[in-house]
């Protein structure tokens, strides 16, 4: 689709067509925007790891510039620049010109998949799972009714004892090792489709269910209604919602995300809810965008208007709009006097997209005698950003690296996040970074339900 910002396009016969794509797509407003100030350099992981200017944003926006400009073609190295970008957006709220750095590069990513022939096995990989599994609530169950399958009958011991993951390379192996336990039994499945709020509602919203979130981390999103449930919300679960399309739109299929935004606003529209209410960072920062991404589109721009301003982070809702419920002592059956030192793992896109990064922090100091520890550069991506640590494994494994080394240092019992990605990484990296002290990695979510006082 091509992009509606065509005011100061310059007018070049490109002969590369990607060049001619990168031209159609790009907003070259936001291209211009950029003042090459610099200030998004000490914020980009990426750029912080290397010091390569061209690993920068300010240095990945010049080269998308020079390629539609016609100062250069699109060549390899080029797209390898765009891809080694995490996606993070941190450089967002360090820019003072307010460059929509997130959209520009999902913008390059759609022109470089429309002109890239991957080999026969990621294609098919990218057809299953892209088209085949997740827009599809069934088969997501059929899938999390398989991986439960796998690790509850013993074929993962097999696996693993037989030495066949050995054929898979190490960051798959490592990943395999932390996945938690699988379901098909979704929050809809466990709860149903509506849940009533404790004492007098204060708004009628709808939880965003996810598609892996639902399969792996299913209690994850059942203590998050409990927890609204509590907070004085009524929840609706939308039964005909499906996949966010994030992991489309940083994959480069643009496409398939806008049709998967048009459902889900469908679905909540129907709903007729006050909030819709996510708990993975990830998802959300799609979620509230979905007004950009159907901005050419008269026919959807409206409702996706609607749907975007209504998103808002579980913590943030409960934070500003709820009645903040009781939980319990943080040392309560523990069998010591020491205070719980617990630490926090910013979510990129809840901190750099959603703007939630505070409401988090709020909730988890509210728990007695839980010691809030801040970790050095708990706003620097932890490496996982989607898919990013399976395509970017060396990249995604020195940033862990570093994150484990300041998670090491605050000595906390509990590292939580907001965002199953992050959640994901940081078990891997307290699996692999064996910290003096235990350490457990936890959903925000999680932790707050587990010490929840119900109320009668």
């Amino acid at each position: 689709m091509a992009n509606s910002h065509t005011m100061n396009k310059p007018i070049i016969e490109h002969s590369n067509p990607l060049s001619r794509t990168l031209l159609e797509k790009l907003d070259y407003d936001q291209l211009t925007n950029c003042m090459r100030c610099g200030f998004c350099l000490p914020a980009c992981p990426t750029f912080k790891e290397t010091g390569v200017e061209a690993e920068s944003p300010r240095g990945r926006i010049a080269l998308m510039k020079a390629a539609v400009d016609g100062l250069m073609e699109p060549d390899p190295m080029f797209k390898e620049q765009m891809n080694h970008c995490l996606g993070c957006r941190a450089c967002e709220p360090a820019c003072p010109a307010d460059v929509k750095y997130g959209q520009l590069i999902e913008q390059a990513r759609d022109a470089i998949e429309d002109h890239t022939d991957h080999s026969l096995p990621i294609t098919g990989l990218r057809k299953l799972f892209f088209d085949g599994v997740f827009p599809h609530r069934s088969r997501l169950k059929w899938l999390g009714r398989s991986l439960q399958f796998y690790q509850k009958s013993g074929l993962q011991r097999i696996a693993r004892g037989t030495g066949i993951m050995r054929l898979f390379p190490l960051h798959m192996r490592e990943m395999e090792g932390i996945l938690p336990a699988a379901t098909a039994r979704g929050v809809i499945e466990q709860l149903g489709t509506s849940y009533p709020a404790k004492g007098e509602p204060i708004a009628r919203v709808a939880l965003f269910r996810g598609c892996i979130m639902d399969v792996l981390f299913a209690g994850t999103n059942v203590n998050t209604v409990k927890l609204l449930s509590e907070a004085g919300f009524e929840v609706f679960i939308p039964e005909t919602q499906v996949c966010c399309g994030a992991l489309h739109a940083h994959s480069g299929e643009m496409d398939a995300a806008r049709e998967l935004a048009k459902k889900n606003i469908a679905a909540f529209k129907a709903a007729n809810v006050d909030y819709i209410v996510s708990n993975a960072g990830g998802c959300g920062a799609l979620l509230i965008e979905y007004d950009h991404l159907l901005h050419e589109d008269k026919n959807w721009h409206e409702d996706a208007s609607w749907f975007a301003t209504r998103v808002i982070d579980v913590s943030q809702l409960i934070m500003e709009k709820g009645r903040i419920p009781s939980f319990a002592d943080a040392l309560a059956n523990t069998g010591t006097s020491e205070m719980v030192r617990i630490t926090y793992q910013d979510s990129c896109h809840l901190r750099n997209a959603m703007k939630g990064s505070a409401a988090p922090r709020q909730l988890m100091k509210r728990v007695a005698n839980a010691q809030f520890i801040e970790m050095k550069e708990s706003d620097r991506c932890c490496g996982s950003a989607g898919i990013y640590n399976v395509t970017q494994p060396e990249m995604a494994g020195q940033l862990l690296e570093h994150k484990m080394e300041h998670a090491n240092q605050t000595n906390a019992r509990y590292m939580l996040t907001s965002n199953p990605g992050c959640l994901l990484q940081m078990k891997l990296g307290i699996q692999k970074h064996k910290p003096e002290e235990k350490m457990e990695a936890m959903h925000i979510v999680d932790f707050l339900h587990e010490r929840l006082i119900v109320s009668d």
